[in-house]
């Protein structure tokens, strides 16, 4: 029986669009993301004592207390799945505007405005060397909201941080729509963000 599942995807594949096409949410959904998560089971087969109980984040922010053997195979492919989970629940095709409540608060007063803010999270995105992702994450120490970029599938979560939003650059994110044109991709994204859902995730990460 499989340690973690796929969760369900909460739109069609096609929901997305004109801003990502469906033929790329289900290749990106039913093809990376599921290989993510058959490569993190497999990997832990036999260790499955370790994980029992746990979530692949409770499993991302303690990662250096898995076995040196299959350490970085769990930062690969769990990292993969987690990283994979967040990006489909933040998006919606009923998405884009602002954020409110609790997180425009916290934007506001440490990026001084929603503009300034975009413009941080959407430069972490364009400046990325090869694959990788830009965060909005949590501090876990202080709490405050940080803007941060991650090379391959590495997660924010194993340097004490909680993501709560991220763009994912890999190129089979955009390709078949944008090319080479990742910025393009990245500036069309703003229009699917799900604040509301967002928000739900800056105030569980405050907790």
């Amino acid at each position: 029986m499989p340690i973690f599942t796929l969760p369900n995807l909460p739109y069609s594949y096609d929901a997305l669009e004109p801003h990502i096409d469906a033929r790329t949410v289900e290749i990106h959904y039913d093809r990376h993301h599921r290989t993510y998560l058959n490569n993190l089971n497999a990997s832990l087969e036999g260790n499955e004592n370790i994980v029992t109980g746990k979530t692949i984040e409770e499993i991302l922010a303690n990662v250096e207390q898995v076995p040196t053997e299959i350490r970085q195979k769990v930062i690969n492919q769990g990292g993969g799945y987690a990283n994979h989970n967040l990006y489909w629940a933040q998006l919606s095709p009923n998405g884009g505007g602002f954020p409110t409540g609790k997180l425009a608060k916290a934007i506001n007063e440490q990026f001084t405005d929603f503009n300034k803010f975009q413009e941080a999270v959407t430069n972490q995105a364009k400046t990325i060397f090869g694959s990788g992702y830009a965060w909005v994450v949590v501090d876990n120490a202080s709490k405050k909201l940080e803007v941060m970029q991650t090379a391959n599938q590495n997660s924010p979560l194993s340097v004490g941080k909680t993501p709560i939003m991220t763009i994912d650059v890999w190129e089979h994110a955009y390709y078949l729509k944008y090319q080479n044109l990742r910025p393009t991709h990245i500036d069309a994204i703003w229009k699917l963000f799900n604040w509301d859902q967002i928000g739900k995730f800056y105030e569980k990460a405050l907790k």
